[in-house]
């Protein structure tokens, strides 16, 4: 029988700094699990490793001398198929970066506090031996390059002036690809309005949008306090915020922010945007689950079908990073379609009734 030792997930440890690596280590040992088989002090150091020690999982820091992080992990992917964490730091130039890494190919990515002798807490400590855990069962689905789609300029793109559907997407663990593999192949003119759920701290969710608006033709923002919900639109529930949608006297959507506790864990809930969402009573309701670890949205599903008569469709199991959102949602019974990554921008817009 193999030993404890033998069946631990072999991580290699990637940071410029002699102290991170230091306490991520010290971190991963301590869980009988997992172990440590090396570390690296840079993105060159990291391949070479890589290459030879074949580690089960690498936690990879954004901004290193030498070989940065992102240069970093494009090689290892090419090199080896193994499942990447990002470390990142709390600065905008460090979200920017992950959201970067996250789209080719990084599984998740955990914050280093800003003052690093926070990283040895307990939360913090529970969180990245969790991740590497998450990281380690995760599939490796291949990026898909959006280079041979068309994206019109945001001036020249006519907006539907009414909202057929409202479509409310929640994804965690893999979402940020998933949502590059999606949104982008929405037209711009579609006569719908998108909510978007997506477990991620304070900051990460505008690059996020950013990113994701600099490559749709759909005008793609983080979600402010009063937004006016349009066509056309899509609203990313900013970072330790829930999203909730008010349905006003004049008959307009707007979008509230809520620092009401965190629901399953989680702040913004996927479950507060789509119970929010079916209390307008609107019937017009697509609901869309994605990659993801736990149950979140499902609840939300089940009162989007049972009170609203919406439309669920879940991502398949092969085309997920982690199949936990969208088994679970499939479970309820609640979802009608079950599509690939690559097809559900598809059965969106066959639903809204557009052809691309």
């Amino acid at each position: 029988m193999a030993s404890d030792l033998e069946r631990a997930i072999r991580v290699l440890v990637v940071d410029d700094s002699a102290f991170m690596r230091k306490v991520i280590s010290d971190i991963l040992n301590s869980d009988n699990a997992i172990r440590v088989i090396d570390t690296a002090k840079n993105g060159l150091d990291a391949v070479e490793k890589a290459k030879e020690l074949k580690p089960d999982v690498i936690t990879l820091d954004v901004e290193m001398p030498v070989m940065d992080g992102l240069t970093c992990l494009r090689e290892l992917l090419k090199e080896i198929n193994v499942p990447v964490l990002m470390l990142s730091g709390f600065t905008r130039e460090g979200a920017d970066y992950t959201i970067k890494a996250l789209e080719d190919g990084a599984v998740d990515f955990i914050t280093k506090p800003t003052n690093i002798f926070e990283m040895a807490n307990d939360i913090k400590k529970l969180e990245v031996i969790e991740k590497v855990k998450i990281a380690h069962k995760s599939t490796r689905v291949k990026r898909n390059s959006i280079n041979n789609l068309h994206i019109k300029p945001k001036n020249d793109i006519v907006k539907s002036r009414e909202i057929k559907k409202i479509v409310a997407i929640g994804t965690s663990t893999g979402g940020p690809k998933a949502l590059h593999d999606v949104i982008p192949l929405i037209s711009g003119n579609v006569p719908a309005a998108f909510l978007v759920v997506q477990h991620m701290p304070p900051g990460f969710t505008r690059s996020l949008a950013e990113r994701l608006n600099s490559i749709s033709e759909l005008t793609v923002k983080e979600a402010e306090e009063g937004d006016v919900i349009k066509p056309g639109f899509v609203y990313i529930a900013p970072g330790d915020y829930h999203m909730l949608v008010e349905k006003t006297k004049a008959g307009e959507l707007k979008i509230r922010l809520s620092k009401s506790p965190p629901e399953g864990g989680h702040r913004p809930a996927v479950n507060v945007m789509m119970e929010s969402l079916s209390d307008t009573g609107l019937t017009n309701i697509i609901g869309v689950i994605m990659t993801g670890m736990g149950s979140d949205g499902s609840e939300g599903i089940k009162k989007l079908k049972n009170i609203n008569k919406g439309y669920i469709i879940a991502q398949d199991e092969k085309s997920c990073v982690v199949y936990g959102m969208p088994k679970v949602a499939v479970q309820t019974g609640a979802v009608d379609a079950v599509v690939t990554l690559k097809g559900i921008a598809r059965e969106i817009m066959k639903i809204v009734e557009v052809h691309k």
